[in-house]
């Protein structure tokens, strides 16, 4: 749940907000650090404010119904600089699900093998394009670093299938 409370509370530092707009700015501008689902973000915002670390008030605009807008208090925010601080000195240990397939390529003869990984070269480079696509914002260092570091972790996905299929080519 770090990382979700990280993402949300972070969310709020800038502003007090509503469900909707969090989620949106998620699903719009987020995905490519999380794949958090409307249900998890509601859901840790209500165990983020049942622990005391962010706030809500119910407010009604007009004839719309009520919605809830959170904000996060002072404890929230010692709370977000720890998980920031442990978020920025962790050292990940990465689980590639192509990884997987790669375990057991042997099971594969190499006619049906190598077009598989051709293809998911295909789509990483297609994914890469895509991220530097991204603009950059001129006053959001973070947004930058993480778009970046994306497209470096890309960069060596590819580098590693083109050395891959390379090998596998001359190796039949």
């Amino acid at each position: 749940m770090e990382h979700r409370s990280l993402i949300l509370l972070g969310l709020l530092m800038g502003q007090s907000q509503h469900g909707y707009q969090i989620n949106e700015f998620i699903e719009k501008n987020l995905s490519i650090v999380t794949d958090m689902k409307k249900s998890t973000a509601y859901a840790t915002l209500d165990k983020l404010h049942q622990k005391g670390f962010i706030d809500i008030k119910f407010e009604q605009k007009g004839n719309r119904p009520i919605r809830k807008v959170y904000s996060i208090n002072e404890r929230g925010r010692k709370y977000f600089y720890q998980l920031l601080l442990n978020n920025l000195s962790s050292a990940e240990s990465v689980n590639y699900q192509g990884d997987i397939g790669l375990m057991f390529i042997d099971f594969l003869p190499m006619d049906q093998a190598i077009p598989a990984l051709k293809e998911r070269l295909k789509k990483n480079k297609t994914l890469i394009d895509q991220l530097k696509q991204t603009p950059v914002h001129v006053n959001q260092t973070g947004v930058n670093l993480a778009v970046e570091h994306k497209i470096t972790m890309l960069e060596a996905e590819i580098s590693f299938l083109e050395k891959t299929i390379q090998s596998l080519l001359y190796s039949n």
